[in-house]
């Protein structure tokens, strides 16, 4: 099935999606993140209106996606608004009802438990701040229908990219304070701060309300990661959600950035050790020896030799070891005892490594290796040429086995 994307506007398959990353540029609340959703995924919107149907909530509340632009941005905006019906117009429910409401609603089975996930971590939070069992707690803003409908939203929305990682920025702490049922609160909230305990906060310098609980729910459930992107990946399109509220000198927008899985993890992001030295009085014969012997130490990934020329013009030869940092110091010894040096210069440098892995083919009778790397723009294959070497056939018939067995993998 195909999907456009609201705001890049390009085409791809639901199953290429790989990552998608929350840039918390206004706040975050519940109907700003369907809206997000809806924005990046605009092939979702009937689905979501057919699950309300179904679930029953179409009865107790009226969902909408609009187009929206506040001037600087454009984007989608949810507007839930609750029935007025007799018996459904209060907003204080108590959480163990709530929960027996949505197991006993009509969902998929995998959004009602992220629902009931997002709820839980919602009792659990004013449970503590309140000192009392999750199941004693009654929920007031979020025990409106239309809050309940923004996270059974969230939750369907979720379930219906299984498998993506999620990223996050840094969220706006906000300030000052908000009216509650409680009575006028802090910013954040003591339950939305809980559940935001061990995410990174930033004070923007624009206060209010930035992150509601049920953004902050939202959150606790998904478990981005905050560090950053841990892989590269190719940007797909990006959708934009507003919020009800206006912030000064900035869109209150959740912005989604989404990217293919296409684009496999860097891995192995460490140091390695460098040994570098230069050679202009060893024979070339007893330098190879030197080197092999110091190729085939523990820790050394790699030694490089190039030719250089020296003072007055004296051709040499420059030597590069690239080491395990733990080993750096024993096989520099093992340079002063192989080789003529007289010094040799060290230093460290930071590693990025691609994810790669071999396997195994038959062809012509014999055993390949295939070297298997996962690139930025796809994957790539590569067949061992030790593996090659004894074909029949001289260049030409290594190329065409090469190209017979990286082709059929």
């Amino acid at each position: 099935m195909g999907l456009s994307f609201g705001t890049i506007g390009i085409i791809m398959s639901i199953d290429d999606v790989g990552h998608l990353h929350l840039d918390v540029v206004g706040g975050i609340a519940g109907d700003m993140f369907s809206a997000a959703m809806l924005d990046t995924f605009p092939s979702f919107e009937e689905s979501l209106l057919l699950m309300l149907n179904d679930s029953g909530l179409h009865n107790l509340v009226t969902v909408a996606r609009q187009d929206h632009n506040d001037g600087l941005l454009t984007g989608s905006k949810v507007n839930v608004a609750q029935q007025d019906q007799s018996g459904h117009h209060h907003h204080h429910r108590a959480w163990s009802d709530i929960r027996t409401m949505l197991e006993e609603m009509n969902l998929p089975a995998s959004a009602r438990q992220r629902a009931i996930d997002i709820f839980t971590r919602l009792a659990d939070a004013e449970g503590e701040v309140h000192g009392k069992p999750a199941d004693e707690v009654s929920f007031h803003e979020v025990g409106a229908w239309d809050s309940i409908a923004d996270i059974v939203m969230a939750a369907w929305l979720i379930e219906q990219l299984p498998g993506v990682t999620w990223s996050c920025s840094a969220l706006p702490v906000g300030g000052g304070q908000v009216e509650t049922a409680h009575g006028a609160l802090p910013v954040p909230a003591p339950a939305t701060a809980r559940l935001l305990e061990g995410m990174p906060l930033l004070d923007d310098g624009v206060s209010g309300e930035r992150i509601t609980p049920t953004g902050a729910a939202i959150l606790a459930n998904l478990s981005p990661d905050f560090g950053g992107l841990s892989r590269v990946y190719q940007l797909k399109g990006t959708g934009i959600g507003f919020g009800t509220k206006r912030w000064p000198g900035r869109s209150n927008v959740l912005r989604i950035v989404c990217y293919a899985k296409t684009v496999s993890a860097v891995v192995d992001a460490d140091q390695l050790g460098v040994c570098v030295f230069e050679i202009d009085d060893q024979t070339g014969e007893d330098l190879a020896v030197a080197l092999d012997k110091i190729r085939s130490m523990r820790g050394v990934k790699d030694v490089i030799q190039a030719p250089v020329y020296g003072k007055k013009g004296r051709l040499m030869f420059q030597v590069q070891v690239l080491v395990e940092p733990q080993q750096i110091e024993t096989v520099t010894a093992s340079c002063f005892t192989e080789t003529t040096t007289l010094g040799v210069r060290q230093h460290h440098v930071q590693r990025r490594a691609l994810q790669r892995d071999v396997a195994e083919t038959e062809s012509q009778g014999s055993r390949i290796r295939l070297k298997k790397t996962n690139r930025p723009l796809g994957r790539t294959v590569k067949a061992e040429m030790d593996d090659l070497a004894a074909t029949k056939g001289g260049h030409q018939g290594r190329e065409a086995l090469r190209r017979t067995v990286e082709s059929d993998d």
